[in-house]
């Protein structure tokens, strides 16, 4: 049976007496501590090593936003707290979560249309940015702050007439629920200023998980030009530019990593040489997948092993109720496996041609699909990578009433 390949296993990943080592401790070990699998364990020497290279090789005047929907769970929140500059959120129940974690909401930015009335009051009195979607939420929030007596500090997201190439999702270009038409930019900033408001510039965010680095720089370059121009037209320097971010991570077989270096050197050519509008500018880029997601790995154990029609399944206590992405069920058109290992046997040579599924009662929930594993038996752990991002809060936990995993930190 000819097998189907695996996605690349992000570097920082060893084995330690034949299992995958994390943070100090084996596979089992990580388990044991737990309590229990199903389990996603983040490791905090290789999110630290994220941030610092990406510092190494961005200009030092360009911030790092973590965007906390990539992984809100507090411990990883906290352990970014003093590694990045400030935190994007997507409603209030993040801004309560990040609140929990002791962010200052000075540090804090919110995008997302449709926020309701209740969100906005809580952001605008927490001090936390909007950024405005449309003139209707920005004319709700001046009155929102006329009523508590506060200044409300909004930037606008603008949705640009350019796109990133080649992004898993697009979020600019065309009609979008995404931000406001950059047509309509000026007007909209101008009559915030006037109302008022304290003015923290603009929010560009064109697309995610780019692997090309010709098109995160081409995009980059669009964001400044386009910025440059609405400044002028807007009448007022920017205090601050949101650029996005879009950088992605290696998921499938043939995947290539993001070729940071380059994009690094043409945000420092840009960087060298920006408008008169963008000199004093606060620059930063919003970043959730790339920092946190090839720090993270899921856990489950192989409960049952059975045959069917010459065909070998691994059948785990995991699933896609965990893992979505892993499925193929968030996004894809054409299942792809990602990175899978058998932890509790990491060093062993691949020797049989398996299917690991999870336990739901639905076809859908598949982990691999013809892997070439070593040889795993009734209680050997698997693991799948790049489960930092996108694993437990953007999965169906509910579904089937099997519960949520296990998150732990080490």
């Amino acid at each position: 049976m000819k097998a189907k390949p695996v996605g690349p296993i992000p570097e920082g990943f060893k084995a330690q007496g034949g299992e995958l080592f994390v943070g100090g401790q084996t596979a089992s070990d990580l388990v044991a501590s737990a309590g229990s699998t199903p389990l996603f364990v983040y490791s905090r020497e290789l999110i630290s090593a994220r941030v610092r290279k990406l510092r190494d090789a961005l200009p030092a005047r360009i911030g790092i936003n973590y965007a906390i929907k990539a992984n809100p769970f507090e411990p990883v929140l906290k352990h970014m707290a003093p590694l990045v500059d400030g935190f994007d959120i997507a409603s209030s129940g993040e801004l309560q979560l990040a609140q929990n974690a002791g962010v200052d909401p000075a540090r804090i930015s919110f995008a997302g249309p449709g926020k309701r009335g209740e969100e906005l009051e809580a952001a605008i009195s927490a001090g936390v940015t909007l950024n405005c979607e449309s003139s209707g939420e920005g004319e709700r929030a001046i009155a929102i702050g006329q009523r508590l007596g506060v200044c409300p500090r909004i930037a606008i997201r603008v949705n640009p007439d350019f796109e990133l190439k080649g992004s898993g999702m697009k979020m600019g270009g065309g009609a979008k629920p995404f931000g406001v038409d950059a047509e309509k930019v000026p007007d909209l900033a101008k009559y915030l200023i006037n109302e008022g408001a304290e003015w923290r510039g603009l929010h560009i965010f064109t697309g995610s998980q780019a692997l090309n680095a010709d098109a995160i720089i081409e995009a980059q370059s669009n964001v400044l030009k386009l910025a440059d121009e609405l400044a002028r037209l807007i009448g007022e320097p920017l205090p601050k530019l949101n650029m996005g971010g879009g950088f992605g991570i290696p998921y499938f077989p043939g995947d290539e990593p993001l070729e940071l270096d380059a994009v690094g050197c043409a945000l420092h050519a840009n960087v060298a040489d920006l408008p008169e509008s963008l000199q004093d500018a606060e620059l930063c880029l919003e970043l959730g997948r790339y920092l946190i997601g090839e720090a993270g790995v899921y856990l489950c154990r192989v409960v049952d092993r059975k045959d069917s029609h010459g065909v070998t399944y691994l059948v785990t206590d995991g699933g896609l109720h965990h893992q979505l992405a892993a499925s193929g069920n968030f996004g894809t058109v054409v299942r792809r496996n990602y990175p899978v290992a058998i932890a509790s046997r990491f060093d062993a040579e691949p020797s049989e041609v398996v299917n690991v599924v999870g336990c739901l009662c639905t076809p859908l929930d598949r982990l691999a699909d013809l892997a070439h594993l070593p040889r795993a038996e009734v209680g050997d752990l698997v693991a799948v990578f790049c489960a930092g991002a996108y694993g437990a809060t953007a999965s169906p936990s509910a579904f089937l009433g099997h519960g949520s995993a296990r998150e732990i930190l080490v």
